[in-house]
Parts: structure tokens; C-alpha cells; sequence
């Protein structure tokens, strides 16, 4: 249980905590499923990749074809997850902490891209493969999403 202390009214508001979860905006409900999906394709993705990649397939066209069953799947997850919760709570309009969670969020998780993209340049210059180099990319790329939704969770439960 938390406790709040009001001080227009000098009154002691006590919520519980699990109540706040089951009344979870349609955004945290949104980046819950954002960051689920992402996650399961991101694993399995690096779960092919890698069995392709140890199998001494080390050109870049096969790879586009993985990462695009890829993308559609993340699609389908995503429009059966928001389905699902627009059915169960109904889509709400953003409001003014939605969108202050979402730049915070996205302010503290863009260096982590940042970083995979000057990974990504040293390895240009140290002539790692195309593939390697793309990958690396789509890491950082991957990893920094995952991040801006885990902060989101993280502001929507602790406050701003």
C-alpha cells in the first residue's frame, strides 16, 4: 500500500498498489505489448541469424529475407495485442503525462543507438563484413527500443 499525503486537504490517501496495475493506461498496456513483441523477435531472429551464420552463410540477401518474417511478424503481434487490449479497456486519447513519459523515455534510450551506430562505423573502418556491420545496427537498433519501453513501464509505475 502506498500512502499520499494531500496537502490542500491534510488527508492521509491511501491507494493499493495492485489496483494501480489493474488500472493501467492503454500506453503502459501498449508498451507492455511493444516491448513483449519485440523481445520474442528479437530472440528469435538472433536464433536464426546465428544458426544461418554458423552454417557459413555470411551474405547479406538471406539475412533480408529473415529480418522481413520478422517485421511481419512483429506487425501481427502488435495489431493482435492491441486488439485485444482496445477490446478489454478501450483506446484513451494521449494526455500530457503520456506524452512526457514518452520524450523522457525516448531521451534517455537514444545513446544506446547512438553507440551502435559508432560501433557499427569502427567496424567499417576495421572492414568487419557487411553482415556483421548490419547486425550490429540492427542490435543497437533493437536494444535501444527495448530500452525506451522499459523506461516507459518503469515511469508509468514510479511517476514522474
Amino acid at each position: 500500500m502506498s500512502k499520499i499525503f494531500d496537502v490542500m486537504s491534510n488527508n492521509l490517501v491511501v491507494n493499493d498498489v495492485s489496483d494501480d496495475r489493474m488500472n493501467a493506461s492503454f500506453e503502459e498496456r501498449s508498451a507492455w505489448i511493444q516491448l513483449i513483441g519485440l523481445s520474442l523477435v528479437l530472440i528469435g531472429y538472433a536464433w536464426v541469424a546465428g544458426k544461418m551464420w554458423l552454417n557459413g552463410v555470411h551474405t547479406l540477401l538471406p539475412y533480408g529475407a529473415v529480418f522481413t518474417v520478422g517485421v511481419v511478424l512483429l506487425v501481427v503481434i502488435l495489431i493482435v495485442g492491441h486488439i485485444a487490449v482496445g477490446i478489454v479497456i478501450g483506446p484513451e486519447g494521449r494526455d500530457e503525462r503520456d506524452r512526457i513519459i514518452g520524450w523522457r523515455a525516448e531521451s534517455g534510450s537514444g545513446w544506446l543507438l547512438v553507440c551502435g551506430v559508432f560501433a557499427c562505423l569502427i567496424g567499417m573502418m576495421l572492414s568487419f563484413s557487411p553482415v556483421l556491420n548490419t547486425h550490429i545496427l540492427l542490435v543497437s537498433l533493437f536494444l535501444s527500443a527495448q530500452l525506451k519501453l522499459v523506461l516507459q513501464i518503469v515511469f508509468y509505475h514510479r511517476g514522474l
